[in-house]
């Protein structure tokens, strides 16, 4: 499975798909990027004169490309062309340390911790394109294949 496979196999779609690359994905490690629009739906209100990306918006970003296009690579042999994948969120635990403005560019780079009964949990970090840390933690959920 190509790269561009595993994001094509994502449950999402645009304006909620954060992944605009995937660089690297192994049984161990993933790597990919997203550029945050200006116009994202999220930056209306959030902060008044300053928007500034949420964290929740963060962590989804981390999730995407850190657990779920990890879990896709990790099921591969079981997806087929016609299949969904089923994700859920099982736990988080993210520390913020800089603000993401419009048009930054961030790298997450996440690191297995284990993968059984097809829950994957990983070490996600996300760093800003001076590769400064923005923000790490855990995050761990389940994927399956749809059926």
């Amino acid at each position: 499975m190509t790269r561009q496979e595993i994001i094509a196999k994502l449950p999402y779609s645009s304006p909620f798909l954060f992944v605009d690359e995937l660089i690297e994905v192994s049984e161990t490690t993933s790597r990919g990027c997203y550029t945050f629009k200006e116009e994202a739906f999220f930056y209306k209100g959030h902060f008044k004169n300053k928007p500034v990306t949420p964290g929740v918006i963060l962590t989804e970003v981390m999730a995407q490309i850190g657990v779920v296009c990890m879990g896709v690579y990790l099921l591969r042999e079981e997806l087929t062309v016609s299949n969904e994948i089923a994700i859920a969120l099982t736990s988080s635990q993210i520390d913020l340390f800089l603000p993401v403005f419009p048009n930054e560019k961030v790298t997450v780079v996440s690191e297995k911790q284990y993968f059984r009964f097809n829950k994957l949990k990983c070490n996600v970090q996300l760093f800003n394109e001076k590769e400064e840390l923005v923000c790490r933690g855990t995050i761990s959920g389940m994927i399956a294949n749809e059926k």
